[in-house]
């Protein structure tokens, strides 16, 4: 993995989970609003304020990180880090990540694709979660507290 720069273009964070039941019904609205421009990161718990903070089934899957490969909007792919400028899906199991946006270094450790799903042709258009296919982000683990900022970011 080389070190360089790149861009955090989108953070998400959802205190409840939109894709439910049938993806002809549509998602579930979100209570407030998920675009924010900073996140606050806890070291093995994930992103505060998230679904998926300190859910013990999602322990080594809390964060996703994704790279802005959908055409517009990244927020309705519903990926809580998304990246323009690096490859989040050429990480393999157990890489370590860090992404310093200007208040210090995060480091995450990689855990498993994110896999796109069926609703992918719901938020965006027909074809969208078959173009996903092993893009999808990948799922990971903070290893430090921090925060991250939309902007520009250091990626070692």
């Amino acid at each position: 993995m080389a070190a360089g720069r790149a861009l955090i273009v989108a953070l998400h964070v959802s205190s409840v989970h939109a894709f439910e039941g049938r993806p002809s019904d549509g998602p579930r609205p979100d209570p407030s609003p998920v675009s924010r421009d900073h996140v606050v990161v806890r070291a093995g718990l994930g992103l505060v304020g998230d679904r998926y903070f300190n859910h013990p089934a999602h322990r080594e899957a809390a964060v996703t990180l994704f790279s802005a490969s959908v055409p517009g909007d990244p927020l309705p792919a519903r990926r809580n880090i998304v990246l323009e400028g690096f490859d989040v899906d050429s990480l393999a199991r157990h890489d370590v990540l860090s992404l310093d946006s200007g208040d210090g270094p995060v480091r995450f450790e990689i855990h498993r694709p994110a896999n796109p799903c069926a609703w992918m042709d719901v938020v965006y258009e027909p074809g969208t979660f078959r173009a996903l296919r092993g893009r999808g982000g990948k799922r990971c683990v903070p290893l430090d507290d921090g925060v991250l900022r939309v902007g520009p970011v250091e990626i070692s």
